[in-house]
C-alpha cells in the first residue's frame, strides 16, 4: 500500500489530508518558542481496543463518563494532541502545529521542562504490548519528513516517546513500538 505523501501549511499549521477535529485544548506557544521536538504517544479508549469515537471524544471533552468503566477518571481530563494516526493509517489532526496541544504532561527532555512548550505530539492507536500496524509506522515516517520539511525548527528534531520525556510516569508507546522501524522508513523517505 502506498502512502499519499503529507504535506504541512507552515502558516497555518494544518496538515493537508487528515481528519480535522478541533480541539479546545490548547493554547499559544511561550513568545519565541518554536517546536524542536516530536513525542510519540500511543492510545487506546478503553485500553487495548481500537476504532470506537473515544479518542476524539476525549479530546474534545466529549467523552461519557459512563459509556465504560474505565472512562469515569479520563472524562473530566482536559488533554489533547496535535495528531494521531489510525490503525489503518488514518490521520486525524486536534490541535494546528503552530499551537502548544496539552499531550506530554510533566515532562523533560534534555533538561527542558514543559515539553508541550517546544514538542508536537503524535497519538497512535495502539497500546504498550499490541504491535503497531505497518501503515502507522509509515504514515508516522511520511508526517515526520512532513514536519521537517515545513518547519525549519524541526528540521533537526529527536523523535522520542512519551515514556522518553516522562519516564516511571509513562510508558507509551511500549515495548511494542519498533523504532528501528520508524529510523528505516524515515530514512528511506529521505533518500527519495
Amino acid at each position: 500500500m502506498s502512502i499519499t505523501p503529507i504535506s504541512v501549511d507552515p502558516v497555518t499549521g494544518l496538515v493537508a489530508g487528515a481528519r480535522q477535529v478541533p480541539s479546545p485544548n490548547s493554547d499559544e506557544r511561550p513568545a519565541g518558542v518554536l517546536p524542536d521536538l516530536i513525542v510519540v504517544h500511543g492510545i487506546s479508549l478503553p485500553a487495548g481496543e481500537f476504532g470506537g469515537p473515544w479518542i476524539d471524544a476525549l479530546f474534545t471533552n466529549a467523552l461519557d463518563a459512563g459509556a465504560h468503566p474505565s472512562f469515569a477518571g479520563i472524562a473530566p481530563l482536559r488533554v489533547s494532541a496535535h495528531l494521531l494516526v489510525r490503525r489503518d493509517g488514518t490521520l486525524v489532526q486536534y490541535v494546528p502545529l503552530t499551537r502548544r496541544a496539552w499531550h506530554a504532561g510533566v515532562s523533560s527532555h534534555c533538561g527542558r521542562d514543559a515539553c508541550n512548550d517546544f514538542s508536537i505530539g503524535i497519538e497512535l492507536e495502539g497500546a504498550d504490548d499490541v504491535p503497531y500496524e505497518p501503515v502507522q509506522y509509515r504514515v508516522l515516517a511520511g508526517l515526520v519528513a512532513a514536519l521537517r520539511r515545513a518547519c525549519p525548527s524541526l528540521v533537526h528534531a529527536p523523535v522520542v516517546g512519551h515514556s522518553d520525556i516522562a519516564p516511571g510516569r509513562k510508558s507509551d508507546p511500549g515495548p511494542s513500538f519498533d523504532w528501528g522501524r520508524l529510523a528505516q522508513h524515515i530514512e528511506r523517505i529521505g533518500r527519495g
